[in-house]
């Protein structure tokens, strides 16, 4: 078994060699051709998946042309880094209208691109605020849906909290006041809200990957940096998830790095979180026990932010991994996916596959094939500083609990 799992991971890697080796060749044709370079450098960008462009920035991928790309990267994220500074800037001078919610506003965010556990967190947060007994609404921008249907974030949050309505809606102030109307909301959770300034927020909270906490040190593209690491300034709470991932001196570390990014910054809590699997869950929503993953030979794939996190917990878990794939982030699986994927999970001699619950909700399908289709179904869980968490959430929750009698209250930008 142990020989079948490294047979597997070396042709993994030998086609993801050949992937980026391919493109090597096909820049060096375009160089031949009559484009010239400023098109060799678009041809290769667009021939990038996700992956592979993770090597680009991450640095793994070596050679010339990764690093003449890298150079163009440089250039491109120093054009907007100027330009979200500016936003910034225009914001923070109140020169950009900020909107006001009917209803208190808790805003969930993060200053890097991909899956930072924004969603569990998000989930955590209304599962608090309904046991208190308040009416709570979840508003997002509904990044990746299409034809009127939820994003793959609002179809997972929908299966875990069926009785919390989701507003989609690029416009997060008519979001919150058609939560706040329709649904008698008392509370909106902002998703992803922390770039979205155009609407005021009682509490910011701010999601830090363990994994990967300050986007490879670059401003998009040629980081993950959302913006500059300075704009985690705004949040009065960071939560750093995935901390079982790294040792304490390591989580010690990202907490000083990013108080010296923001000297003068509202933070007032540092809360260090974890995502438990607790369960296998099928589309049908019947749950297995997670002691499947060491009894049988288990395909996993992932089309999240960060893949290689899903790969860690199934490896954490103690699964027979016999092989692993890779989406790109909010991928819409077609029926060829779902076809390659059966084939490849054949192929691989997996007796099951799994994947995330965001994958689930978009493939809606209880096997690939003849083999069952089960995803991990996670929960956050505070390793420490739940007490300096509720604090900050508090003042927010009684506001939210006065909120049919009375109409104002504070917010900040």
């Amino acid at each position: 078994m142990k020989q079948n799992k490294n047979d597997i991971e070396q042709n993994a890697h030998c086609i993801e060699a050949r992937s980026k080796n391919a493109v090597t060749r096909e820049l060096a044709k375009t160089v031949r051709g009559r484009f010239g370079f400023a098109a060799v450098l678009v041809e290769a960008f667009m021939r990038l998946d996700a992956e592979t462009f993770r090597s680009l920035v991450d640095g793994s991928w070596k050679g010339l042309f990764p690093a003449l790309l890298r150079g163009v990267l440089s250039l491109l994220s120093l054009v907007y880094g100027t330009v979200m500074h500016l936003r910034n800037s225009a914001y923070d001078r109140r020169w950009l209208r900020v909107g006001t919610a009917p209803i208190p506003v808790i805003s969930v965010g993060n200053v890097t691109l991909g899956g930072t556990g924004k969603t569990p967190l998000v989930a955590w947060i209304a599962s608090r605020a309904r046991a208190r007994g308040l009416r709570v609404a979840i508003v997002s921008r509904g990044f990746g849906a299409s034809h009127g249907a939820p994003n793959d974030e609002a179809a997972e949050l929908q299966l875990l909290l069926p009785d919390v309505p989701h507003v989609i809606n690029s416009d997060r102030v008519a979001g919150a006041t058609m939560a706040a109307e329709e649904f008698a909301s008392q509370l909106v959770i902002l998703d992803d809200g922390l770039q979205h300034r155009a609407i005021a927020r009682n509490l910011n909270l701010l999601v830090i990957d363990a994994t990967n906490p300050d986007g490879y040190g670059w401003i998009f593209p040629r980081g993950f940096l959302r913006e500059s690491i300075r704009g985690a300034s705004r949040a009065q709470v960071w939560i750093l998830s995935r901390a079982n991932s790294i040792d304490s001196e390591k989580r010690k570390r990202i907490q000083n790095h990013f108080l010296m990014a923001c000297p003068t910054g509202s933070c007032s809590a540092w809360v260090e979180a974890i995502h438990a699997p607790v369960s296998l869950r099928s589309w049908q929503g019947t749950s297995e026990s997670l002691g499947v993953l060491r009894r049988e030979k288990i395909a996993g794939f992932a089309g999240i932010g960060n893949p290689q996190a899903f790969r860690m917990t199934l490896e954490n878990e103690g699964a027979q991994l016999v092989g692993f794939r890779i989406f790109p982030d909010h991928h819409a699986f077609s029926a060829d996916d779902i076809l390659s994927l059966t084939s490849w999970a054949v192929a691989c001699g997996a007796s099951r596959v799994i994947c995330t619950l965001k994958d689930l909700v978009k493939i809606k399908a209880v096997r690939l094939g003849t083999i069952p289709l089960f995803a991990i179904e996670i929960r956050l869980e505070i390793l420490d500083g739940e007490s300096l968490l509720d604090a900050a959430l508090e003042p927010v929750l009684q506001l939210a609990a006065a909120v049919e009698s009375e109409a104002l209250f504070t917010v900040s930008e």
